[in-house]
């Protein structure tokens, strides 16, 4: 099966899980991490979805699902424990256009939750495609352990140099060099940061007119806004 790797923009768009038991929490947490708004339909929901409805950050409707429940949403979960629950839900988001994830289901889902490692802005996504989330597991406390817990902290201070090179800079394919030495580097905050003076000594000193180069800072062919 061919996935596309996507990393995809939820805030304030609407989405729907239906079930709310242990197989619901961590999709709607994952939801919420995404700053989705979203509803949950299920005639009973454990602590963790009740205390999340009671602190106002889901909406609960306490009631089986029905037909149309997931009229104007933009993706849908069905993570009850009836097969047959799960599958309508999936008819009814496909029929609707509606991204549909049937949790532990591969063949009846539009998306997968990936395995995430999160560091700030930073996540590296782990999917297998359905085929082993225990793998996916696996890797991603592999590399959770492998990957410094500031590197958070250090992507932030990257992107600040990264927008003072842009000022600096022309666009040419020395200033993509740049950028890509100075991801190479220790990164801080302070005027006297080695990067920073490195960023601002290549401008001075190297200053040179535009070049005609399409792209330039594309990263090994992925284009990362």
């Amino acid at each position: 099966m061919a996935l596309f790797p996507i990393f995809q923009k939820l805030t304030g768009r609407p989405s729907t899980e239906i079930g709310a038991g242990n197989l619901a929490g961590s999709k709607i947490e994952s939801l919420l991490t995404a700053n989705a708004r979203v509803t949950v339909i299920a005639p009973a929901a454990n602590a963790r979805i009740a205390n999340l409805a009671e602190s106002g950050e889901i909406s609960l409707l306490a009631r089986e699902y029905a037909q149309g429940d997931l009229a104007g949403q933009f993706l849908a979960v069905a993570a009850t424990d009836n097969p047959a629950v799960n599958r309508a839900v999936f008819a009814e988001a496909e029929a609707s256009g509606v991204l549909i994830n049937a949790v532990d289901d591969p063949p009846f889902c539009d998306f997968y939750f990936p395995s995430v490692v999160r560091r700030g802005d930073l996540q590296i996504a782990i999917s297998t495609a359905g085929a082993s989330p225990a793998l996916a597991q696996r890797l991603r406390k592999e590399i959770n352990q492998l990957l410094p817990l500031d590197t958070g902290d250090w992507l932030t201070e990257l992107g600040n140099l990264r927008r003072e090179v842009l000022q600096l800079e022309p666009l040419n394919k020395a200033r993509n060099e740049l950028l890509h030495q100075l991801a190479g580097r220790d990164v801080c905050s302070y005027a006297e940061c080695p990067s920073r003076v490195m960023a601002k000594r290549h401008a001075l000193t190297n200053p040179r007119e535009p070049e005609a180069v399409p792209n330039v800072e594309a990263e090994a062919g992925a284009q990362d806004a």
